[in-house]
């Protein structure tokens, strides 16, 4: 049996889904099951309720239990679930954690949820089970935070001066996890994962013009100008803090690097920002939202 964490998010929801068109069975971990009705009703999908906060609830989730999936929000919490989650694994007789990391896991990081990559990624390879860390980059769904300007001003607003970053579609994420989850000789491997290409903000924005047919101009904003803006949209405290250290190392050119391995893995080409700009033109244009998983 496979279990995934993070059923009902972006990257957890979409792995369900590939794993469950394979005709894969899998177990999907949601704290609240209402919210994963729409993977309940998918074939070889079983959902169970349980919280990595709380430990002593994941002991369902694990009952026989081989392979599982390690996905959880980039929030204050990370390091404290994930790792509650890595012991509860170990004891209920795991044989190999995937755990989906970032692309600079550095225990030393100016990024703090680089540290706490880090961090996690050490104790999983001290747990005594397989592992196999998936480091993903940027997300290409992560310039969906950018719509309200793109719509309002036809501006790409981000502190990223010129620097090129390699980001990857959350779908070729999924499809890589349910590669490694039912196959062999991953045991051990560590994936830095992007995708085809490392762009500038400008042609980021070029390219969402061609897509949506509107003219949109990336105009780089100081990292002050960016976390103002965050804060006053309501993003929380902790989470513009992270950003502005986020952005502050790829500046320094810490996520342009391409790596071949989605394509190796896959044996395709990995997604190109141009495909994705298309698929989702209509959420950058302002007339479709932003879907949820």
């Amino acid at each position: 049996m496979i279990l995934v964490t993070g059923a009902t998010g972006r990257t957890g929801g979409a792995l369900v889904r590939r794993l469950s068109a394979a005709g894969v069975s899998v177990r999907a971990l949601a704290r609240n099951a209402s919210r994963a009705e729409g993977l309940s009703a998918l074939p070889q999908v079983e959902v169970v309720e349980g919280d990595m906060a709380r430990p002593a609830t994941l002991d369902p989730a694990l009952r026989d239990v081989d392979r599982a999936m390690l996905i959880s929000s980039s929030d204050p919490t990370m390091l404290e679930v994930q790792s509650n989650f890595i012991d509860a694994a170990a004891k209920a007789g795991v044989k190999h954690v995937v755990k989906l990391s970032g692309i600079i896991p550095d225990a030393d990081s100016p990024f703090r949820f680089a540290r706490m990559h880090g961090e996690i990624e050490r104790r999983l390879e001290a747990s005594g089970m397989a592992f196999t860390h998936l480091r993903a980059g940027e997300f290409m769904h992560a310039y969906f935070r950018q719509v309200p300007s793109i719509v309002a001003q036809g501006r790409l607003l981000l502190p990223m001066e010129d620097a090129r970053i390699a980001s990857i579609d959350v779908g070729d994420i999924a499809e890589v996890a349910a590669t490694v989850l039912t196959g062999l000789g991953h045991e051990g491997a560590i994936y830095p994962l992007t995708g085809p290409e490392a762009l500038s903000m400008a042609e980021v924005a070029g390219k969402l013009s061609a897509a949506t047919g509107n003219r949109i101009e990336y105009l780089n904003v100081s990292p002050e100008q960016a976390t103002s803006a965050q804060l006053a949209a309501g993003m929380p405290p902790f989470t513009a803090e992270a950003l502005a250290e986020l952005f502050a190392e790829r500046r320094k050119g810490k996520e342009a690097q391409v790596s071949p391995l989605v394509q190796k893995i896959l044996r395709r080409p990995a997604t190109s920002f141009d495909a994705f700009a298309m698929r989702h033109a209509a959420i950058f244009r302002g007339e479709q939202p932003e879907p949820k998983i």
